[in-house]
């Protein structure tokens, strides 16, 4: 049978064998062998997955279709259908489990919003998705592409950009480049500060991302001080350490207004 992709789904299935064998061998077993593929499609990449003893594979895709397809292909995957955002990871995998998989281009930015609600539960991420958003996720500070995102999961993964990959491999092909990137949880268990706030902090300094610190700041929190140090910087040059610092200079300062 053959699966179509759909537009809806944001499916583009890879159909390149190196490229799928580079991707799995990218993800390692160090933390856990425990693994969930997201949108596996056809298995072009699940194939290669299988492959590897040192790894318990099982896979979460949401098209029916596919899962008849995966199901007829490979009798002994273990499939979860059903959709990724909604899954409890801790319920599925309270020891861990590594993430891999082709991320459709429509979700991914809710896909990793939800890695992080399970931060401490996944220490590995290893993915292609629109080479825009990878690069932006793996952006440094000062650089024109770091954003929200970026900080947020810098806050919590170290985060390597590893190669790019052009639509052709694609069927249907994507009008836009697409990128690997590997994520591995770092060394910080929690942020030295309110990390609710901080994600408040984070947001309102990018809501105006053309405007300094202190404009975009002062808005979001009424009679902070405009004079702290970092307040004249624009928010692309700060670092996560920079916006830990800010947050508890916000929580300071409205904490003093009580």
């Amino acid at each position: 049978m053959q699966v179509r992709a759909k537009k809806h789904l944001g499916q583009h299935f890879l159909t390149d064998l190196d490229i799928a064998g580079s991707i799995a061998d990218s993800l390692t077993s160090d933390f856990t062998p425990n693994t969930l593929e997201i949108g596996p499609g056809t298995g072009v990449l699940t194939q290669f997955l299988m492959q590897r003893a040192d790894l318990r594979l099982a896979v979460a895709e949401i098209d029916a279709e596919s899962v008849v397809y995966l199901r007829s292909h490979y009798p002994d995957l273990n499939i979860i259908e059903g959709d990724f955002l909604k899954m409890p990871l801790d319920a599925l995998y309270p020891e861990g489990v590594n993430l891999i998989g082709n991320l459709p281009y429509n979700i991914s930015s809710q896909i990793f919003f939800r890695v992080l609600d399970y931060k401490d539960l996944v220490p590995q991420i290893v993915c292609m998705l629109q080479k825009e958003v990878a690069v932006r996720i793996a952006e440094p500070p000062g650089k024109k592409d770091y954003g929200i995102l970026s900080v947020f999961l810098q806050a919590y993964y170290d985060i390597e950009y590893l190669f790019d990959v052009p639509p052709e491999v694609f069927n249907p092909p994507p009008k836009v480049n697409s990128g690997v990137i590997r994520l591995t949880r770092n060394n910080v268990p929690k942020l030295d500060c309110d990390e609710i706030l901080f994600r408040k902090v984070v947001k309102a300094a990018f809501n105006q991302r053309r405007k300094t610190i202190r404009n975009s700041i002062r808005a979001a929190f009424p009679g902070i001080d405009g004079d702290y140090r970092l307040m004249g910087e624009r928010p692309e040059k700060l670092s996560v350490a920079d916006f830990v610092e800010l947050t508890r200079y916000v929580a300071e300062q409205t904490e003093s207004e009580k």
